[in-house]
């Protein structure tokens, strides 16, 4: 039914996100990992999908085939496809701050990304931070303190079960994680739980393999 395009996962942030909404719906796929910061790159991803980018969803229905790209459409369509998997949640207002969160953070903390972008599988030193970085540090802290936080919330995960949300943040827990972020108990407890994803550990051993054959200008 699917065919998931995806980038060099010790990088590709973009990629784990509808990665993680894929697998949390249960759907059989099939994975295609494309080496990023490569001169052949973007011919390569031409040749599957029409996409000058990665992830790119490739969705077979009756006789037909159609391409998703973009991660938050690709959530979006899964949980459109699949209302079995819960991807966002059942409340409406929980839904509306969910989506919320989530599309700040698909347009927003330009800092953080630039700053601590994302190396999966490595953990090296915290880089100078400036105020903007500073920033949406907090913000996310916040946006997270708030949703586990929450009156009469339930489940593990930042809007109670797992979510979208959750996928759209999980780069950002391998981020603090990466470069030493320090976070209070309650946030340190919640990025333990996504870290302990099977989907994301999954992710992890195929980011350490990327490394330990030799990422392009990655310094040893």
């Amino acid at each position: 039914m699917y065919q998931l395009i995806v980038g060099t996962k010790n990088w590709s942030s973009w990629s784990l996100r509808p990665y993680l909404a894929l697998r949390a719906t249960g759907a059989p796929f099939t994975e295609i990992t494309i080496a990023l910061r490569r001169p052949e790159t973007r011919a390569e991803i031409r040749k599957l999908a029409p996409s000058n980018r990665v992830p790119v969803l490739l969705v077979k229905q009756d006789d037909r085939e159609f391409a998703v790209f973009d991660s938050l459409a690709i959530c979006e369509t899964l949980a459109e496809r699949h209302p079995e998997a819960r991807l966002w949640p059942a409340d409406a207002a929980l839904r509306a701050k969910a989506r919320s969160v989530s599309a700040a953070m698909h347009s927003g903390f330009a800092a953080l990304r630039e700053t601590l972008s994302m190396e999966f599988a490595r953990r090296l030193p915290t880089p100078p931070l400036s105020a903007a970085v500073g920033e949406d540090i907090e913000e996310i802290k916040a946006n997270w303190q708030e949703a586990l936080g929450a009156p009469g919330r339930h489940g593990d995960f930042l809007f109670g079960e797992f979510s979208i949300a959750d996928c759209m943040y999980a780069p950002v827990v391998s981020r603090f994680r990466t470069y030493g972020i320090p976070l209070p108990p309650l946030l340190e407890h919640y990025g333990e739980r996504i870290w302990r994803l099977p989907a994301l550990q999954d992710w992890l051993t195929a980011s350490q393999a990327e490394v330990n054959q030799g990422l392009p200008g990655l310094a040893a």
